[in-house]
């Protein structure tokens, strides 16, 4: 790819951070637009010790159109990658307006900033909700979107139909919607990683807390589930490979379009397979106690990630035990996240 600028929306979250970090290393140069309501801008100070490279870096929401336009005015940017949104699932359903109003139409002003500007090439950051509660697995791209079974998956579905209906009306975009699965793991230096806010959604951060011990024991959603071990099955990919994923997408959007990929790993883990493998990665200890079931909680999924292989000449590389030993690194050495 050559040398071009890249703004990334929500550059300064746990996914952005890592792809900006890929992205500077190969030559772009990046634009971060964060306005910091789930991140922290310390996270530019660690890109820059990472890649000797500081980010341009614009305080502002996607909402915000005169910020928008401002910068697209003073940066000749090539293309978006756009993380930008709220992500929480539990949260989305106590308040779903919140959800379509940043996700639905935040992605909506955006794309008439780009289009004013000229800029009509983004990869979208997706996810596997979009199949829905009743797709069959793996989840392949040629499956239609099915029944979400939240407000924050709808919103990532509602947020394809938009781009796809966009590309039909202007041949001249070219749109990647990337559906991933579970990203975890932290950038290999320890410097960046995952930093939820409050208690943490996802189990990965949850378990390094519990190790790190900033929280007393894991809780675990149900161990009745039909799998192996009756619990839940994800496909974990480390973060590094998903920023991977990015880059390979933006260097094929190129013929106009929708193009549409999963990016995980093609098999399942279970939640106690998580927990034994941290375990026996970093030699620390885990206390879990298991919980009743969560409301929307599907059993096993798991990405066809064949796609991206046969198209980006993609594939998650990154193993389980990296995935552990990059978490516990980063968290080890930042207990309290980017607030130490």
């Amino acid at each position: 790819m050559s040398k071009n600028t890249v703004l990334i929306t929500g550059g300064a979250g746990y996914i952005g951070s890592h792809t900006a970090v890929q992205l500077i290393t190969q030559g772009s140069k990046v634009i971060v637009l964060d306005n910091l309501c789930n991140s922290n801008a310390e996270v530019l100070n660690r890109i820059h010790s990472i890649t000797g490279i500081r980010p341009e870096f614009v305080k502002g929401d996607i909402l915000d159109r005169g910020c928008l336009d401002k910068m697209f005015a003073k940066y000749s940017i090539d293309s978006v990658i756009h993380f930008a949104g709220l992500k929480a699932v539990g949260e989305s359903t106590q308040i779903p307006l919140a959800y379509y109003q940043n996700n639905v139409t935040g992605t909506l002003v955006l794309c008439e900033a780009m289009a004013a500007a000229g800029v009509k090439t983004l990869v979208f950051s997706s996810s596997a909700t979009v199949y829905g509660e009743d797709a069959p697995v793996p989840y392949i791209e040629t499956m239609p979107r099915g029944k979400t079974s939240n407000p924050y998956g709808t919103s990532k579905a509602m947020v394809e139909q938009l781009l796809t209906d966009l590309c039909k009306s202007d041949p001249e975009w070219s749109v990647a919607l990337l559906r991933y699965f579970n990203p975890i793991g932290a950038h290999p230096s320890g410097l960046i990683g995952e930093d939820p806010k409050g208690i943490p959604n996802n189990l990965m951060p949850f378990i390094s807390q519990v190790a790190v011990g900033k929280r007393k024991e894991l809780s675990i959603f149900g161990n009745d589930y039909p799998t192996d071990d009756g619990t839940c099955e994800r496909d974990y990919l480390h973060v590094m490979d998903l920023a991977d994923g990015h880059l390979a997408a933006l260097g094929c959007l190129s013929d106009g379009g929708v193009h549409i990929y999963n990016l995980g790993t093609g098999s399942g883990t279970s939640v106690l397979e998580m927990v034994n493998s941290f375990q026996d990665v970093t030699g620390v200890e885990v206390p879990y106690s298991f919980a009743p079931r969560r409301e929307g909680d599907l059993p096993a999924f798991w990405a066809d990630a064949s796609k991206a292989e046969k198209e980006l000449g993609w594939k998650a590389s990154r193993t389980l035990d990296e995935m552990m030993a990059d978490t516990w690194n980063w968290q080890s050495k930042n207990p309290n996240g980017y607030d130490d």
